[in-house]
């Protein structure tokens, strides 16, 4: 993706236009929606299949964080060992091994542990270098408060991602001092993940008040809410990581509006960290930048 630096103001991203998923299922019976949600929405399917039939009261599979968790595997390893080192110009990993090629035995732990590891030259560490070297500190950052209960089921903007879970981590913290809230503390954070779920430890499901329910996935949480008349759906939302991610003053909004004019070439980086589920339209006031597709 190509975007034009000859503009003053700041990048704008827009999502192609959303599918219209009530009306995909309004007026069908529970067990076809149950089907065609994961089919619809297949970028992350197990994520989508839990959703729905924990939403329409079904039971979930015995094993269903182990097979989210093997989901989650999957697209961080696509992300850190494929995407991302193409961005970069770097040469990809192999992901086939799954986690041993790209993270070391022990994770960093410390800020010690973590300025040691960035010199290495082994799995994604090169990657990892490559990254903090193209944001300097303060660039491309969101600083937005943590989804709960709460904002999940708004459309409000938050930080509904998987750095959301890992925001603890002592390294997460020195990144979100030393660096901000920005590519490399997003990075690291998949980097932890692919670790907890290549143990099967995921999020369980759970569910909320009103009706809603919030599930995990590679990204962050959705939350899903139905209401089923005589085994028809006649209410069904969806609330997903990306519409927290795409809300006015959201992740993307800050993260592009503190992405200087000089670096406005890293800009398809950005996008590809941040993950959309849907291809994002960047524009440089009335110039359309381009298509990056998630």
């Amino acid at each position: 993706m190509a975007v034009s630096t000859s503009g003053t103001g700041a990048l704008i991203a827009t999502l192609a236009q959303a599918m219209p998923v009530s009306k995909l299922v309004l007026g069908k019976p529970v067990e076809e929606v149950v089907t065609l949600i994961p089919r619809v929405f297949n970028l992350c399917r197990g994520a989508q299949e839990a959703a729905v039939k924990l939403a329409f009261g079904l039971p979930l599979d015995a094993d269903v964080r182990r097979k989210l968790a093997q989901d989650f595997v999957r697209d961080h390893l696509v992300r850190l060992g494929l995407l991302l080192p193409r961005h970069l110009g770097l040469s990809t990993l192999p992901v086939a091994q799954g986690i041993d090629g790209l993270l070391p035995a022990q994770m960093p732990e410390t800020e010690a542990d973590f300025v040691l590891y960035l010199r290495q030259n082994d799995g994604v560490a090169p990657m990892l270098r490559a990254l903090d070297a193209a944001f300097q500190s303060g660039e491309a950052v969101a600083d937005l408060p943590l989804a709960d209960d709460a904002r999940i089921v708004q459309t409000e903007a938050c930080e509904n991602s998987v750095a959301a879970r890992h925001c603890t981590h002592p390294v997460m913290q020195h990144i979100a001092e030393t660096r901000g809230r920005g590519p490399l503390w997003r990075i690291f954070a998949r980097m932890l993940d692919l670790v907890t779920c290549s143990r099967g430890e995921v999020p369980a499901p759970k569910r909320l008040d009103d009706g809603w329910v919030v599930v995990p996935a590679s990204r962050g949480a959705y939350a899903m809410r139905a209401c089923v008349r005589e085994g028809i759906v006649a209410q069904f939302e969806r609330i997903t990581p990306t519409d927290h991610m795409m809300a006015a003053g959201g992740i993307m909004a800050q993260s592009l509006a503190s992405l200087p004019a000089r670096s406005r070439h890293l800009a398809p980086l950005l996008v590809d960290v941040l993950d959309p589920c849907s291809p994002v339209t960047l524009q440089d006031g009335a110039h359309v930048g381009g298509v990056a597709d998630a």
